[in-house]
């Protein structure tokens, strides 16, 4: 096989291969194999009719055709990874040329992936927030730490908004319970807006063991369709909470002071305000190379996503939704295309070690095992996708320590110190 590739513009190339029929000839094979057990001819069992009698019923074109599709992807894979073409979106097939035991000659034109031509990192520059923390943060920490020490008392009063109320639920559909869309016995806090539409509306003045019934937007249901909701008021509680003082320091932590806890409490802010000044140097460098670097995006790989979008949501014909997903999706792609060319640029390689790490970060955040997370992707065929996620970020760590980064009061900031610390080898 021979193959040649010519540029077309920076995001698509033709690949032109000739195929001697030697090569051809195993799918030949397996055509005719295909063809002979599909076909009835009396006298002749499926599967063993000769060579010459498919010619003479179905026709050798018929043969050659069958055989070419089989062949393509082999051959287009086997060409593009020849030329070092990382090929993406459909490709585009067209027969040139058929000599029957003789060659196939035969065009791909398709989408690749852009050459990004990568900055000097040392030369840009990124901005981040001060890290500044104020009476205020500790406050509200300490409040917060307070309130989860608090206590609830049950109390005679009708509901209203800041109570904590134990309620029933039942939801229906025509006149029809939602299969598990009732529920006995639910903590609510009144205005806080956390569960269904209309829920506070209904509670606010409620007396206890009175029920109310309210139309509102349920899962599942389509847009502007609701159904019925009907709540029933069992109890209403005031939550109590632990003077401010040492003993509840002492309680809430291991100090014995509430000073000291306070103290602890700026500490913690700060570190933590130091590791988000990390996270928004990515952020912003990201940025930045996204709205200074050339990165041309193929338009058919863009029109492909936003028409399977756009068709998922039933809003084919929504111009401006398609105009808002446009522009979405082409800065997803090509973001995608920079953080590869960064990937590819530094040589990144993701470890076990850096994986698993991944993987146990990211189940946690969808409450999962890190056991049942890799058998979800793994089955939905997603561990080359979580890879690449790993390598780029990965990569884009790496750059980052090139980048000069200072906060808005104009200082230097090391995101080395913010990294953390690996163990010490044990001295032998």
């Amino acid at each position: 096989m021979k193959s040649a590739v010519e540029t077309i513009s920076p995001t698509r190339v033709r690949i032109s291969i000739d195929v001697d029929f030697n090569d051809l000839e195993p799918h030949v094979k397996r055509a005719y194999q295909s063809i002979s057990e599909r076909i009835v001819i009396p006298g002749f069992r499926k599967g063993k009719v000769p060579r010459a009698m498919i010619d003479q019923r179905v026709g050798r074109g018929a043969v050659l055709d069958e055989a070419i599709n089989s062949a393509l992807p082999d051959f287009y894979t086997q060409a593009a990874r020849e030329n070092d073409v990382l090929v993406v979106g459909r490709p585009s097939v067209d027969i040139k040329e058929l000599k029957d035991n003789e060659l196939v000659k035969f065009e791909v034109e398709v989408d690749i992936r852009p050459d990004v031509k990568l900055p000097d990192f040392s030369k840009i520059e990124v901005s981040v927030d001060d890290v500044a923390v104020t009476d205020k943060d500790v406050e509200e920490q300490v409040e917060a730490l307070r309130i989860r020490f608090g206590t609830l008392t049950t109390v005679e009063k009708d509901a209203a908004s800041g109570d904590f109320v134990s309620i029933d639920l039942v939801a229906r559909v025509d006149g029809k319970d939602v299969e598990g869309g009732s529920a006995n016995g639910i903590s609510y806090e009144v205005g806080s807006n956390r569960m269904i539409d209309g829920l506070d509306a209904a509670l606010e003045g409620m007396k206890v063991n009175e029920t109310k019934k309210f139309n509102a937007p349920l899962v599942g249901m389509k847009e502007g369709e609701e159904g019925e909701v009907e709540v029933t008021l069992k109890a209403v509680k005031k939550r109590e909470l632990p003077d401010l003082n040492d003993d509840f320091a002492k309680l809430a932590s291991e100090f014995e002071t509430l000073k000291e806890l306070e103290a602890d409490v700026r500490e913690r802010l700060k570190r933590l305000k130091a590791m988000e000044q990390g996270a928004q140097a990515r952020d912003n460098l990201l940025k930045h190379l996204l709205d200074t670097v050339e990165i041309p995006v193929p338009e058919n790989l863009v029109n492909d996503e936003v028409h399977d979008h756009l068709e998922k949501e039933s809003r084919l014909e929504d111009d401006t939704h398609r105009a808002e997903v446009t522009e979405e999706i082409t800065r997803s792609v090509r973001g995608d295309f920079l953080l590869d060319a960064i990937v590819k640029a530094e040589e990144v390689q993701v470890s076990e070690a850096e994986l698993t790490e991944y993987l146990i970060r990211t189940a946690a955040r969808y409450q999962m095992t890190p056991d049942q997370f890799a058998q979800q992707i793994t089955q939905a065929g997603q561990v080359a996708t979580l890879m690449a996620e790993v390598a780029r970020t990965k990569g884009l760590a790496s750059v980052l320590e090139r980048v000069k980064v200072k906060d808005a009061s104009g200082n230097a900031v090391d995101l080395s110190a913010l990294a953390p610390k690996k163990a010490e080898e044990p001295q032998a």
